[in-house]
């Protein structure tokens, strides 16, 4: 079935929304805008939490509705409503009308179309019975613990949702897309005397549910948990102050994704604001160093066959051997800068409006075989998974914490470490990339960004690097 078949079904015969009077309205409201769309959306989401070895919370949730919007210039109109109806679009109509009066724009050309098919169109939600479920959280706390009498807690959760988009914009475009997305996590407590530490895995993507369920997938996710709690149970101090950092592969691209690519985001470039306005041609990171946005990725957790504007995902290049090449744009901003949406239009739900926003973003792999990396840092450190962090995009400075990081003591690891933190600005960390591993690696599947308080799925890589200065904060010598 397609997709707009499927939304067919959601949004005409369940909704009872009408397509002619639909497509009338939607003509009605950007008459007179430069761009615009009504976004549908229907949205299944589950989750369940094991912990204990019992089920702590279980959850089952729809939502439904459209977010209409006109866009004027730099302004916008934006109206939504949780409620599926003519009337309710009407009432919509009648406020992003608002935004264009005495204004004379032609709407924008539609996006293209695509027959692209990224990822399963089966639905996580219903594909399993619930009992099926619980037992699989069941069979991951028993595994865990008999793996090691120093498990002292489980805490396994898995969550799943099937969303089916709609998007409508003048002269009777439509373009569709259904969206499954599952996510497995496993956070484990370890104890040995009166000290106690954690590690925690997760995985998953645009997949179907099943692929989770095989036990060698669920198994390696506890196996991999343990290790990282064990590993934090040796941990001694961090280190402080100006040392080289080699960064492990995959999830460490998440430094990468906060640290520059927010500031690559076309909003924060045209407005001036960013670290990284104004320097296209110029360069902003160290030769070999190339930067990729690419939402065509098959299954991963930030990939789109169409963004949340209708435009179908591309890899975007935005670094090339060092040299600013691109910026990662959505039909407004692309419009008002010259250039041409990127398909990272993205939004939350229909309650919010789409701007740039990020899919997978990949630093691609060198020539470099990543254990001579390691063998040339005499003193360092060697981080191998972050947690949270801070960025500010206007100056690029930013602080995250190792939640796993290591000495590194002549070439060869040393001593695990708690409390690392790395402290920097991203364009100055760009510019110390002095070797690029040939290991590139992409997350688990695991990725959501924030910004101005709408969350998405992304999804984030990178090989192993050199950082060859950066500031670390520790509490040892």
């Amino acid at each position: 079935m397609s997709h707009l078949a499927t939304t067919a079904k959601l949004f005409q015969e369940r909704a009872g929304l009408d397509p002619k009077r639909l497509e009338g309205l939607v003509d009605r409201a950007l008459a007179k805008a430069d761009d615009g769309e009504l976004f549908l959306e229907y949205r299944q989401s589950e989750g369940l939490v094991f912990d204990d070895g019992r089920i702590k919370t279980a959850s089952f949730d729809v939502t439904q509705g459209f977010g209409l919007r006109a866009v004027a210039g730099e302004s916008a109109g934006y109206a939504h409503a949780s409620e599926l109806s003519l009337a309710a679009v009407e009432r919509a109509v009648a406020t992003v009308e608002q935004v264009t009066r005495g204004h004379a724009g032609a709407v924008g050309e539609a996006p293209a179309g695509t027959n692209a098919r990224l990822y399963s169109d089966d639905n996580p939600v219903l594909a399993l019975p619930f009992e099926r479920k619980v037992k699989l959280l069941g069979e991951i706390d028993a595994y865990a613990r008999a793996r090691d009498p120093r498990v002292r807690q489980v805490t396994a959760s898995l969550a799943g949702e099937w969303q089916a988009v709609e998007i409508l914009r003048a002269g009777s475009e439509r373009r569709a897309d259904v969206r499954p997305l599952i996510r497995l996590n496993v956070s484990l407590i370890v104890g040995d005397g009166d000290r106690q530490e954690s590690g925690s895995h997760g995985s998953g993507g645009r997949i179907a549910l099943n692929l989770l369920f095989d036990p060698k997938h669920w198994q390696a996710s506890v196996d991999e948990a343990l290790r990282m709690a064990l590993v934090n149970l040796e941990a001694g101090e961090a280190p402080a102050g100006e040392m080289p950092v080699v960064l492990g592969p995959g999830w460490p691209g998440i430094l990468l994704h906060e640290a520059v690519g927010h500031g690559l985001e076309g909003d924060f470039n045209r407005k001036g604001t960013s670290v990284f306005a104004g320097k296209l041609g110029q360069q902003v990171a160290s030769r070999g160093v190339t930067v990729v946005d690419d939402g065509t990725l098959a299954d991963r957790r930030g990939s789109l066959t169409i963004d949340d504007e209708g435009t179908p995902t591309s890899r975007t290049v935005l670094i090339e051997d060092g040299i600013l090449t691109g910026y990662m744009q959505d039909r407004q901003n692309a419009r008002l800068m010259g250039m041409r949406p990127t398909g990272n239009g993205r939004r939350q739900s229909f309650a919010h409006i789409p701007m740039p926003r990020m899919t997978n973003t990949i630093m691609l792999a060198g020539q470099e075989d990543p254990a001579e990396i390691l063998k040339g840092v005499k003193k360092g450190l060697y981080a191998v998974s972050f947690g949270g962090g801070q960025v500010d995009i206007t100056s690029g400075k930013f602080v995250f914490s190792c939640t796993e990081a290591y000495r590194i003591e002549d070439g060869k690891l040393g001593q695990p470490v708690k409390g690392a933190t790395l402290i920097g600005s991203g364009a100055e960390v760009m510019r110390q990339i002095s070797r690029i591993g040939n290991d590139l690696k992409l997350d688990p599947g695991i990725g959501t960004c924030g910004k101005e308080g709408q969350g998405v799925p992304v999804g984030v890589g990178q090989p192993s690097l050199l950082i060859d200065r950066i500031t670390v904060g520790g509490t040892a010598a």
